[in-house]
């Protein structure tokens, strides 16, 4: 169960277009805090341009997102940015970790970031570190871990500050199947246990199984909107 107050994150009629390409048709969505929803679709058909937009990288062209009821998607570049550091997290296919800092430097960053003292944020990140499993590559830097090892790191940076939602850009996509089941496992426990909601974009429906419910966009609009786990 979600430790959260609100309703979560909702999208109402979003739209989108990159030039004369319609990525986002009018999507509704309603995702309460603690769900783990997997987006599915093929190539182009906008399943990253939505995560996009839900998370406030992107901005839509019309329709509106909304965090606990609260519109994030008017909200200038500077408050979508600091919104991001503070409510979200996020996991990308290649992990996206900084490569000149270990992994416990990497883990504390969005601690640092928010206020917290050096010493405070390194204790906090050895921690998660431990709990994903990783504790072993906290000193080393990305380029020296496997690929398993800098998914994990990842995880654990996207978690540390306990965010109200961590969105996932095909988190497994740069792994083989076995590995992809492992971070799948950490990532969907790790959630479970701070009451944070996931998102993610896979092509792999083996990925989308470990999600409660699968919505699957096709011509930038839900195409299908399921229950996911086996």
């Amino acid at each position: 169960m979600s430790t959260f107050p609100g309703t979560g994150l909702s999208a109402r009629a979003l739209t989108k277009s990159f030039g004369q390409v319609l990525a986002l048709a009018g999507i509704d969505l309603e995702i309460p805090h603690g769900q783990t929803l997997a987006i599915m679709g093929p190539s182009g058909s906008g399943k990253s341009t939505l995560l996009h937009c839900l998370s406030g990288i992107l901005r839509p062209d019309s329709g509106s997102v909304l965090l606990d009821g609260s519109q994030i998607s008017s909200r200038s570049d500077r408050e979508r940015s600091q919104l991001r550091r503070s409510a979200f997290g996020f996991v990308f296919q290649d992990g996206q970790l900084i490569e000149e800092l270990p992994a416990r430097e990497n883990v504390a960053l969005p601690l640092m970031l928010e206020g917290l003292s050096r010493r405070e944020a390194l204790v906090a990140a050895d921690e998660m570190l431990d709990r994903l499993g990783v504790r072993e590559a906290a000193n080393r830097r990305p380029g020296s871990m496997s690929g398993g090892q800098a998914q994990r790191v990842a995880v654990a940076r996207a978690l540390v500050h306990g965010p109200e939602v961590v969105f996932a850009d095909e988190p497994t996509g740069a792994l083989d199947q076995a590995t992809g089941h492992e971070v799948m496992q950490v990532l969907t426990a790790s959630a479970a246990r701070t009451g944070s909601s996931l998102v993610l974009v896979t092509h792999d429906l083996n990925v989308a199984s470990w999600c409660d419910r699968l919505i699957e966009i096709r011509d930038g609009l839900v195409h299908a909107d399921s229950e996911a786990r086996s």
